[in-house]
């Protein structure tokens, strides 16, 4: 594997924005299905195959909000700089992150590796345990009469 090159997001114009409200709205009928579609104004058929659809709808309806996107490879390799831009941290608290275990890494010489999946691993765990200490932090104010 080879370290990716970090994709430039796609800022949508209002333009942009726009059709992807109503085009996303109209592919979400198809998200079970593989979709045929006819390319320009010729007669050449494409068939999308439905895991693409559902990340076409999910890549539009981002894009309808306003939102920057990108598309990133699972198994992609990211650098700690890389990590730490995705997840909003700093570089050194990523290395803390590969030293203590919590994110797994691998070495590229002398250069830390993190795997794209391991960090979206990392950050959906992360979420997990923020939802439950909120859980149980609204609980102990409920049960002193806070009112949370």
């Amino acid at each position: 594997m080879t370290t990716l090159t970090m994709p430039e997001p796609i800022a949508p114009s209002v333009h942009d924005t726009e059709l992807a409200q109503i085009s996303s709205r109209q592919l979400a009928r198809f998200l079970r299905h593989d979709l045929k579609v006819r390319a320009g104004e010729g007669d050449e058929i494409i068939t999308i195959p439905a895991a693409a659809v559902r990340l076409l709808v999910d890549l539009l309806a981002a894009m309808a909000e306003g939102n920057a996107v990108t598309v990133m490879p699972i198994h992609a390799e990211l650098t700690t700089q890389q990590a730490a831009d995705l997840l909003g941290v700093s570089r050194p608290f990523i290395i803390k992150l590969i030293k203590e275990g919590h994110l797994p890494h691998h070495m590229v010489g002398t250069h830390r590796r993190v795997l794209f999946k391991d960090l979206m691993s990392y950050k959906k765990d992360q979420q997990v345990r923020q939802m439950k200490a909120l859980e149980e932090l609204a609980a102990e104010g409920q049960a002193i009469g806070e009112g949370y």
